[in-house]
C-alpha cells in the first residue's frame, strides 16, 4: 500500500493535483466553523454539547430533514455557519436542469450544441443555485432563530431583526457560491469531481463522532449484560458487518451488464472494414443515490401535513388519535419502511427512464452500422434494451432499498443510535464509496499512463461483469 502512495508523489502533475485537492478541502472544512452574522456562538456550542450528551434523539420529520442536510454539510448546519447549505442547492439545480433538458425542447437542443451549449446550461444552473440559496437561506435563518435544545439554553439569535435576516441570507448564499467555486477548482486542477469530493469530505467528517458514540457503549467484556451496552463479541460482529456492507456496496456500484455489439462489415475495393465485436456496459445501479435522496425528501412532508391537520382537529378526538398514530407510523414505523422502499423503487425506474433512452440508442447503433447479434436493428433492438434495462434496474432498486433501510433496522434492533447506524448504510455510505472509487480510478489512470504500479498491483478497477 505504501509503494503506490510513494508513486503518487513521484509524478509532479499528480502530486500537485492531490495537494491542491487536499488544500481546497481543508478550506472547505475551515468554513464550517465560520458562524452566521448575528448568531451567538457560545449558545450554539452549549447546545451542541447538550445534544451530544442526550440519549436517543428526535426522529420527527423536521429533525430527519435537518439531519440529512447536516450530514451532507459535515455539521455546518447544526453549527449555524455560512456553509449551512453546503453544495446541496447546486446539486438540486443540476438535477432540475437535467430533468428539464428531457422535457423542454430548447434546452434539449442547447445540450446538443456541444461545449458551448453545456456552458450555457451551466450558467443557467448557477442562476438557479443563487435563487435556491436565497429561498433556503430564509428557512435556515428562521430555523436558527427557533432552534433550541431546552428552555435553559440562551437563544441563538439575541436580536432577530431584519438586519439579521438579510445578513444571514447573504452570508449563506455567499458561502454556497464560494463552495461551488472551490468545487469547480477541484474538478479542473485537482482529482475527481469537486462537488462530490466536498460532500464526501463532509460525510467523513461526521464519522469520528459516530465512532465515538459506539465507543461510549462498549464495555471491555466478552458479552455485556447491561442495557444499551455491548461487549467484545458484538464489537467483532459490528466490524464484520461493516466490512460486508462496504464490500457489497463496492460490488453493486461497479456491477455492469455487458451487451455484445457487433459492427457491420464494409467492403471498400479489396479491403474489408469493420466486423469488430465490442461490449456496451449497462450499470446495475444506473440512478446512483438520487432515488434515496428523493425518497427521503418526499417522506418529510406527510408527517408535517398530519401534524398541521392534527393541530386543528384536536388531540383528544378519535380522528386526532388516528392522525397521531398514522404520523408515528410514517415517522419511523412499519408504514415508513414500506413507503420508503416503494419510493426508492419508483425513483429508480423514473430516473433510469430519464437518463437511459433505448430508442435513441438503437437509432444511433443503426446509423453507425452496429447491431446486437440475434436482434434486428431498430425497434427490436430498442425493445430488447428496454426489457434488459428493466430487469437490471429491478436488481439495482432492490439493492438500494436494502441499503437505505439498513440503518433503520440496525438502530431498532441493536440500539446503536442514529449517528452510528448511518455508518452501515444509507446515502452517506453510497456517496463515500462511489466517490472514493472514482478518485482511485482517476489516480490509477494517471499512474498507469506513466508506467507506475497502481493501488491494485496490476489489476484495474472495472465494472463487475455478469
Amino acid at each position: 500500500m505504501l509503494a503506490p502512495l510513494v508513486n503518487v508523489f513521484r509524478v509532479p502533475e499528480l502530486r500537485n493535483r492531490v495537494l491542491i485537492t487536499l488544500g481546497l478541502l481543508a478550506i472547505c472544512r475551515l468554513g464550517v466553523y465560520v458562524p452566521i452574522p448575528g448568531v451567538d456562538t457560545a449558545a450554539v456550542s452549549a447546545s451542541i454539547n447538550k445534544a451530544a450528551n442526550t440519549e436517543g434523539g428526535n426522529t420527527d420529520a423536521g429533525s430527519r430533514m435537518i439531519g440529512l442536510v447536516d450530514m451532507f454539510t459535515g455539521g455546518a448546519l447544526h453549527r449555524c455557519t455560512v456553509f449551512a447549505l453546503g453544495v446541496m442547492p447546486y446539486i438540486s439545480a443540476s438535477i432540475i436542469f437535467q430533468l428539464l433538458t428531457t422535457v423542454i425542447k430548447p434546452l434539449e437542443e442547447l445540450q446538443k450544441e456541444g461545449e458551448a451549449g453545456r456552458k450555457k446550461i451551466n450558467q443557467y444552473t448557477r442562476y438557479a443555485t443563487v435563487l435556491l440559496c436565497v429561498i433556503q437561506g430564509l428557512f435556515i435563518a428562521r430555523y436558527v432563530v427557533k432552534m433550541n435544545v431546552d428552555a435553559q439554553t440562551p437563544p441563538f439569535v439575541p436580536n432577530p431583526n431584519l438586519a439579521y435576516y438579510l445578513a444571514a441570507v447573504f452570508s449563506i448564499t455567499a458561502g454556497t457560491m464560494f463552495l461551488m467555486w472551490l468545487g469547480e477548482q477541484i474538478t479542473e486542477f485537482g482529482i475527481g469531481n469537486g462537488m462530490s469530493m466536498i460532500i464526501m469530505a463532509g460525510i467523513i467528517a461526521r464519522m469520528p463522532s459516530a465512532i465515538y458514540e459506539l465507543r461510549l457503549k462498549f464495555v471491555p467484556q466478552l458479552a455485556s449484560s447491561q442495557e444499551g451496552k455491548y461487549g467484545l463479541m458484538m464489537a467483532v460482529l459490528l466490524i464484520l458487518m461493516y466490512v460486508a456492507v462496504v464490500v457489497g456496496v463496492v460490488i453493486i456500484q461497479q456491477a455492469q451488464r455487458q451487451v455484445t455489439v457487433q459492427q457491420a462489415k464494409h467492403t471498400r475495393g479489396r479491403r474489408v472494414y469493420g466486423g469488430q465485436r465490442h461490449y456496451m456496459p449497462l450499470r446495475v445501479n444506473q440512478a446512483g443515490v438520487i432515488p434515496i435522496i428523493f425518497a427521503q425528501s418526499l417522506l418529510m412532508f406527510p408527517p408535517m401535513i398530519l401534524t398541521f391537520i392534527g393541530g386543528y382537529v384536536g388531540a383528544g378526538t378519535s380522528f386526532g388519535f388516528f392522525l397521531r398514530g398514522l404520523e408515528n407510523q410514517i415517522q419511523g414505523g412499519f408504514l415508513y419502511v414500506i413507503l420508503y422502499m416503494a419510493m426508492i423503487f419508483f425513483f429508480c425506474f423514473f430516473w433510469t427512464a430519464v437518463v437511459f433512452n433505448p430508442i435513441k440508442m438503437a437509432d444511433d447503433m443503426k446509423q453507425y452500422g452496429h447491431f446486437i447479434p440475434g436482434i434486428r436493428p431498430g425497434t427490436r433492438t430498442a425493445d430488447y434494451l428496454e426489457k434488459l434495462m428493466t430487469r437490471i434496474t429491478l436488481a439495482g432498486a432492490a439493492f438500494l432499498a436494502a441499503i437505505a433501510i439498513l440503518p433503520f433496522l440496525i438502530n431498532r434492533s441493536l440500539d446503536l443510535g442514529w449517528g452510528a447506524a448511518h455508518l452501515y448504510g444509507g446515502t452517506g455510505l453510497l456517496i463515500v464509496v462511489g466517490v472514493a472509487l472514482d478518485m482511485v480510478q482517476k489516480i490509477e489512470s494517471h499512474l498507469l499512463m506513466r508506467h507506475y504500479g497502481g493501488f491494485l498491483k496490476g489489476a484495474k478497477i472495472r465494472g463487475r461483469n455478469r
